[in-house]
């Protein structure tokens, strides 16, 4: 079996939610020994967050945690407890990295801050991804995703303009920030590599989910433009939208830029009458005659399933697709194709399917394994890989350090 990419890699997990196991979990896929440290305490929230197996609700049976926490070891520790220091100790000289992402100052106040850590271990690279950074007026600023997308002004640009902001379904910095991580601790690994040092990541989620409006934030530096909602509407593309289809809440998106994808999109709806107006000729015209073409589109669209407006479109070369439902996507045989949805054991709740990497890398295969129950892996973690006694695990054990 080839070798995995980060194979000898070793990570402590002190994160919760998302933004911060999504980092982790990523580098575990890839062979990156990670162990998650929690407490019984302050549980991670995803573990008393719905949807649960069966409907049965249980600190091993979220469908949200597995989601974040794949690939890792799971250990419990009262790290308030007066002899935890030693075992935290072990972990920090046994690890390459550190990840966090609570509230600034927290690490510091358990006495797990970076200038501390690196007296345990020198080489140490240790990252935090907090709401707004370690630094800054607004650093202590606390809060979650959601209140993110509202800070960044993602929830001013979805929804309908004679409507008040809608905001995203789920926390889109979330998907954003771990990708930031998952480079930044790469770079760190090479540069220690290279010089023997290790360093202190911080990262922003409120500045790594800004990056990703680069073309907005752009058009007001240059020109003065305060981007607002839209609906489906883009000022690049008529007609740009999602249109009804025949069958029960049914849809499909269409898209058209170009004079090339207009005409096509005409061929394709029979080239009636109405596509040779005047006031559809440009891209000009079509935007300022949209609500009309909307409703001629969706005249056509309407006869047809959402699977046959994307085939005729697609086939014309219009860019067009299927608004599909969780269980569409679930079943999708392109994704079936690419072993997308993989099936792992769970401990306690059994066979579950957990999503793979989004990549195939053709010398180190990613390797999805499921994630852990409740300090499942306590014992293993303090004697295999910490390299405790079976006495010492014992003591630890009856102290309260592991909970």
């Amino acid at each position: 079996m080839a070798r995995m990419a980060l194979e000898g890699i070793k990570v402590v997990d002190f994160s919760w939610v998302f933004a911060g196991p999504l980092i982790t979990a990523y580098l575990g896929d890839y062979g990156a020994q990670v162990i998650k440290v929690e407490s019984h305490s302050r549980l991670d929230l995803t573990r008393v967050s719905a949807p649960y197996k069966d409907g049965i609700s249980g600190v091993n049976r979220s469908g949200s945690f597995p989601v974040a926490n794949n690939s890792k070891y799971g250990i419990t520790i009262n790290l308030k407890h007066p002899q935890a220091s030693a075992l935290v100790r072990r972990l920090i000289t046994w690890a390459d990295i550190v990840v966090e992402n609570f509230g600034t100052g927290a690490m510091e106040r358990l006495g797990l801050g970076y200038e501390e850590l690196k007296k345990m271990n020198p080489q140490i690279i240790m990252l935090s991804a907090t709401i707004q950074g370690q630094t800054g007026p607004r650093s202590t600023f606390a809060g979650y995703g959601w209140n993110t997308v509202a800070l960044t002004g993602i929830g001013n640009l979805t929804g309908w303009p004679d409507r008040s902001p809608v905001g995203t379904l789920q926390a889109y910095p979330d998907s954003v920030v771990p990708w930031f991580g998952v480079v930044a601790l790469l770079s760190a690994l090479d540069y220690r590599r290279r010089t023997g040092k290790g360093q202190y990541i911080d990262i922003s989620q409120y500045e790594t989910t800004s990056h990703i409006l680069a073309p907005l934030l752009l058009n007001y530096m240059s020109n003065n433009r305060v981007a607002t909602r839209a609906g489906n509407r883009s000022p690049y593309a008529a007609p740009h939208g999602v249109y009804r289809c025949q069958g029960d809440d049914r849809w499909c998106a269409i898209t058209v830029f170009t004079e090339t994808e207009w005409q096509a999109f005409c061929r394709v709806l029979g080239s009636p009458s109405w596509t040779k107006n005047e006031k559809f000729a440009s891209l000009k015209g079509r935007r300022k005659n949209e609500d009309e073409l909307n409703r001629l589109v969706e005249q056509w669209t309407i006869n047809y399933t959402p699977e046959d407006v994307m085939a005729r479109m697609q086939q014309a070369g219009v860019p067009a697709g299927i608004v599909k439902t969780n269980k569409e996507i679930f079943e999708d045989p392109q994704l079936e194709h690419r072993d997308y949805f993989q099936r792992v054991e769970h401990s306690e709740i059994g066979q579950i399917y957990q999503q793979a990497w989004p990549i195939e890398m053709s010398e180190s295969k990613a390797n999805v394994r499921p994630a852990p129950s409740l300090g499942e892996h306590n014992e293993y973690v303090a004697t295999k890989i910490l390299g405790l006694s079976d006495r010492e695990f014992v003591d630890y054990l009856g102290a309260g350090v592991f909970e």
